[in-house]
C-alpha cells in the first residue's frame, strides 16, 4: 500500500509543487499548512516532512514534540536555513534534514532511506479479489480480462484511502474530509455516489459488492 506522508508546508508555490511531485512518486500526501491539528494525523502516516519556519509554533518545537510522541515515524525536516547551528539543533531529534532549494528528486531519495530505515516500506503490488493493484503507479488491472480499470481522480483517492486501511471500518467522515479536504455536513451524498460509481467499475456485481463493502450506518472498509 502506498505510504502516506504528513507535510508540513505554509509557502503555497513551494507546497503544490512537492506535494505533486511526491504524489507522482506513488506517494499520499497530507498538506497543512500551518502546525494547527496536525496531531490527529500522526497515527495515519508512515513519514513527516516539516518546514521549520511555519505559522503557529515554530518546526523545532513541533518536530520535537512529534518525535517524542511517534518516536517510530521518521522526521525529515526542511529549511531555507542553511547555518550549521540550526543544522544540528535540528538533527539533535530529526533523523534527517534538508535546505532549500532542494532538487525533487534528492528528497524522494531521502524520503525512501527513512522509510527504509524505519521498515515501512510499502509493497508495490497487491492482489485483491481479481484486481491487481500497484500501489506505486496507481494502476488497477483486472485480472481476469486483463484490462486496465481507469477511475476518477475522486474514486482513486477513495480506493487507495480504504486500501492504505484494510479490513478497517472508516466513516464516511474520514473517507470524505481525507479525499474533499472539507468538513462532512451530514445528509451530503457526495460520497455515497461515487463509491456508487467506483463499484461500477472495480466490482464483479456492483449490485453484491465484495471489494468496497457498506457498513450499515458508519461508513465503508475494503476486507482482505
Amino acid at each position: 500500500m502506498a505510504n502516506t506522508i504528513l507535510y508540513i508546508e505554509d509557502d503555497t508555490e513551494i507546497g503544490t509543487f512537492t506535494k505533486a511531485f511526491l504524489e507522482s512518486k506513488g506517494f499520499e500526501i497530507i498538506w497543512l499548512k500551518s502546525s494547527y491539528d496536525h496531531e490527529k494525523y500522526l497515527e495515519k502516516v508512515d513519514l513527516v516532512l516539516l518546514d521549520i519556519m511555519i505559522p503557529g509554533l515554530d518546526g523545532f518545537t513541533v518536530g520535537q514534540r512529534i518525535k517524542k510522541r511517534n518516536a517510530e515515524t521518521p522526521l525529515l525536516l526542511q529549511t531555507a536555513r542553511t547555518s550549521i547551528e540550526d543544522k544540528l539543533k535540528g538533527l539533535n531529534f530529526a533523523d534527517d534534514y534538508i535546505t532549500k532549494p532542494f532538487h525533487p528528486e534528492e528528497l524522494a531519495a531521502r524520503i525512501d532511506i527513512l522509510l527504509r530505515r524505519f521498515d515501512k516500506v510499502s509493497e508495490d503490488c497487491i492482489e485483491i479479489h481479481h484486481l491487481k493493484v500497484n500501489i506505486k503507479e496507481k494502476r488497477i488491472i483486472n485480472i481476469e480480462k486483463e484490462e486496465e480499470i481507469l477511475l476518477t481522480e475522486k474514486q482513486l483517492k477513495i480506493f487507495f484511502y480504504l486500501l492504505r486501511h484494510p479490513n478497517q471500518i472508516l466513516t464516511k467522515e474520514q473517507i470524505y474530509e481525507m479525499v474533499w479536504e472539507r468538513t462532512f455536513i451530514e445528509g451530503d451524498k457526495t460520497l455515497m455516489v461515487h463509491i456508487r460509481h467506483l463499484r461500477q467499475k472495480i466490482e464483479k456485481d456492483p449490485n453484491n459488492p465484495k471489494i468496497v463493502e457498506t457498513i450499515r450506518g458508519i461508513g465503508y472498509r475494503i476486507r482482505q
